[in-house]
């Protein structure tokens, strides 16, 4: 299980350039001002998390529904709703980094390539 600290913690010792900030009023992480993870409205144990494309939002929310998940506001968009209590921070990483690299620059790229 995850918590927003822990969260907060790996993706940015992961992932060079991100920054702590707020989307939509609650608590996020961003790249280059681009959101890659956030809190889910006033649930603090639900992530809303940026992916590449929809295939993904689809496997991810057959194959473990009781992590993954969306309403119907977030159908048709890359990204999915994570229960913290059903994944560890180093997961949500592997599961950002696609989008990450979608919005770093080629500076922040080459830094991560070069660890």
């Amino acid at each position: 299980m995850a918590t927003w600290d822990e969260v907060c913690g790996a993706v940015q010792a992961a992932l060079p350039g991100v920054e702590v900030s707020t989307s939509y009023g609650t608590p996020a992480l961003k790249v280059r001002g681009k959101m890659l993870v956030r809190v889910w409205d006033d649930e603090p144990d639900v992530l809303v998390v940026r992916l590449t494309d929809l295939d993904e939002q689809e496997e991810l929310t057959a194959t473990e529904p009781e992590v993954f998940f969306i309403t119907p506001h977030y159908a048709g968009h890359p990204t999915v709703l994570v229960h913290l209590d059903g994944i560890e921070a180093a997961e949500l990483v592997e599961l950002v980094t696609p989008a990450w690299r979608g919005y770093a620059s080629k500076a922040l790229l080459a830094e991560l390539d070069a660890r």
